[in-house]
């Protein structure tokens, strides 16, 4: 994890260049009718704030963190608030959210990691509350030059939710990678809901 952390703090322009206008129309339309008008979310590995900004626009209230301090930093400038430096496994906050954002972040927990760090973001979600997450399609651990990936399948998302008993998983879907260059690489996205007390 610490060599993919590396890799993108010493890549933070070119990353924010490659991602900050992508247009995920599709994936929020999935996602924001879920969580009530104004409601609270946490963009878990914001990235460039492309996301958080959508949010923030459309009058929800954002807590946006990520662990690499560079792209913190850029990523509070683009949304014009603060950016927590926070990694998934040690973010603690005394707030709860209507819903958890974690587009394309939690792909590079290491799998046996992955059900503390999503148990340990989803323990700030309100009941009822939504989780949407996105990971390369495929199975198991990759590396690609410095960094590690988890690719998840359907098979895959439900071995997890085997492993996160606060949530029950309620949709897959897949969709193609945005980035013109990348047309051909597959993302699975999931929605899952806190389970009610």
């Amino acid at each position: 994890m610490t060599d993919t952390l590396s890799f993108y703090a010493d890549n933070t322009a070119d990353f924010i260049n490659r991602t900050s206008e992508l247009n995920l129309s599709a994936l929020y339309s999935e996602f924001l009718p879920l969580i009530p008008r104004s409601g609270s979310i946490l963009d878990a590995g914001c990235g460039s704030g492309r996301d958080s900004r959508y949010f923030i626009n459309q009058g929800y209230t954002v807590h946006a963190i990520d662990a690499v301090p560079e792209i913190a930093k850029q990523a509070s400038e683009h949304i014009g608030q603060p950016v927590e430096v926070a990694t998934f496994e040690n973010f603690r906050s005394d707030d709860e959210f209507n819903g958890i954002w974690a587009c394309a972040s939690l792909l590079h927990v290491p799998p046996d990691s992955l059900p503390a760090a999503i148990g340990n973001l989803a323990s700030y979600l309100r009941s009822g509350g939504i989780f949407y997450m996105s990971f390369k399609y495929g199975h198991g651990q990759r590396t690609h030059g410095t960094r590690q990936f988890t690719d998840m399948n359907e098979s895959g998302l439900e071995a997890l939710a085997s492993r996160t008993p606060s949530l029950t998983l309620k949709k897959t879907w897949t969709t193609e990678d945005l980035r013109p260059d990348r047309n051909t690489e597959k993302w699975m996205n999931a929605i899952w809901t806190s389970r009610t007390e």
